[in-house]
């Protein structure tokens, strides 16, 4: 016969056991329900219910965006023709013909069109003479170089094939830090790679002098070989081309940076449409707030952008913004530094109205500014462009007078305006060999080397006149 004395004992231990092993599952294992509340006219009423946040995070599917964007990123291998003189040669027997080798680079792209437009960066394919696609499926492709841009370090070129898979732009404006992010390429040759990682920084800066920098920072590893890949979102939409790492080694330690996808739109857009970059301007001149100059300029606050000069008939004096306005917004996003300013700016073309909040005096104002070119003008094409700048109409030399000639490069003066280079003995006919000893074949090549050296007091032209001589000529800025 049961002991009931014993019954009740060993009744009243299990419940307890049964109510400290629910209770420990409660705390420590499932996943806890946090409630969001606000004050409404009935009280407090709930407006939502998440789980917790690790557990979010420890359950993030990554293979939809993966699944999208494999096929869209190409591996783009580069092939340049290059020429080496010996001077030993020169020096003893007095000619030195130079000769050719071949110079093989690789590197990403991200394929944004069905009828195959592909992005990548201008590193990736400079000096190429040759531009060979691989897609996914291991199909390859001869690209057509449609433009660059070196000072962003974007270039868009072309395949000729359809229905393509492709990605689609994010706005990257909207990415936030602590964001997953997935960085798809073809680091080391190892075609489609994915890697994870979080959103580090935005506005990012390395200090490159020739070039225009607002970067996404990330941790997801880029190696050499991702440049010119997609860095997407968790729903596979690209929000920026993976650009540079900073490393001393050159792989990754820890951080790499990517050209903003709302900038690398606006590139494209313009290569497609103008055949060049249109950078528009504010038409200012400034100093970047900090902790230390902030009181010396009696700015008041400690970031933000510091104007010292407005520059006559450019955009901002036109809006009416004035000297020791403070910039604190852009379109309604924050700017504490310059490469915030650069990553609003840089968005938009010649043209475009952007919405412009300043402290004046401790109040603040928002101004809508219509952006212009450095020449105060809203669009302008190439040709435009170094007329205004050199004086003259150039045209890109023909191939045939090229092979005369024997050399493969060059673009001819059409029309001279500049008294500057006819006192000089320059006529039209003459052609463009070099600006600042680099290269130019194009028309836009001399276009975007006036751009990259607009801050320089002049440029030197290396030219070979109609009499066969080569002169150079510097011209002032």
């Amino acid at each position: 016969m049961i002991n009931m004395k014993n019954f009740f004992s060993y009744a009243i231990i299990a419940i307890l056991s049964a109510g400290i092993t629910l209770g420990a599952y409660k705390a420590f294992f499932e996943p806890k329900k946090y409630v969001e509340y606000k004050e409404g006219s009935n009280g407090f009423v709930q407006t939502s219910m998440n789980t917790n946040p690790l557990v979010v995070a420890e359950t993030t599917d990554f293979t939809h965006a993966a699944e999208a964007t494999i096929d869209a990123v190409v591996h783009v291998k580069n092939t340049a023709v290059k020429t080496y003189f010996d001077p030993f040669e020169q020096f003893f027997y007095g000619t030195n013909k130079g000769r050719q080798f071949e110079q093989v680079g690789t590197g990403s792209g991200v394929i944004i069109s069905p009828d195959g437009y592909i992005i990548t960066n201008n590193h990736v394919i400079a000096e190429a003479t040759e531009i060979l696609i691989t897609l996914n499926n291991k199909k390859e492709y001869k690209a057509k170089l449609i433009g660059k841009d070196e000072a962003i370090d974007i270039a868009l070129v072309k395949i000729d094939a359809k229905d393509l898979p492709y990605i689609t732009f994010a706005d990257s404006d909207q990415i936030k830090i602590g964001e997953w992010v997935l960085a798809v390429g073809n680091p080391y040759n190892l075609t489609s790679t994915v890697t994870a990682g979080i959103v580090s920084a935005k506005g990012r800066d390395l200090g490159n002098n020739n070039r225009i920098e607002s970067y996404i920072q990330t941790d997801a590893a880029v190696n050499p070989g991702n440049s010119g890949g997609a860095l997407v979102n968790s729903r596979g939409e690209l929000i920026g081309i993976n650009t540079a790492i900073s490393s001393q080694t050159g792989a990754y330690v820890g951080y790499s940076f990517a050209v903003p996808s709302n900038i690398a739109k606006k590139v494209v857009e313009d290569l497609v449409e103008f055949g060049n970059t249109q950078r528009a301007y504010l038409g200012i001149k400034f100093v970047e707030l900090n902790g230390e100059n902030y009181k010396q300029l009696n700015a008041g606050v400690a970031q933000g952008i510091f104007i010292n000069k407005v520059i006559e008939q450019g955009a901002a004096a036109e809006a009416g913004i004035k000297n020791n306005d403070i910039i604190t917004k852009v379109n309604n996003i924050n700017i504490s530094k310059l490469a915030d300013l650069n990553g609003q700016i840089n968005s938009h073309r010649p043209g475009e109205t952007v919405q412009v909040t300043i402290l004046r005096n401790g109040d603040e104002m928002n101004i809508p500014v219509k952006l212009k070119n450095e020449f105060g003008k809203e669009v302008y094409g190439e040709t435009e462009f170094i007329d205004n700048i050199l004086g003259m109409k150039l045209v890109e030399t023909p191939s045939a007078q090229r092979k005369k000639l024997g050399i493969d490069y060059g673009v001819s003066i059409e029309k001279l305006e500049n008294d500057n280079f006819r006192r000089n003995g320059i006529e039209e006919g003459a052609i463009i060999l070099a600006l600042e000893k680099q290269k130019v074949s194009k028309v836009k090549d001399v276009e975007e080397l006036l751009r990259l050296n607009k801050d320089n007091p002049y440029v030197t032209l290396q030219i070979l006149n109609n009499n066969g001589r080569v002169d150079y000529i510097s011209i002032s800025l």
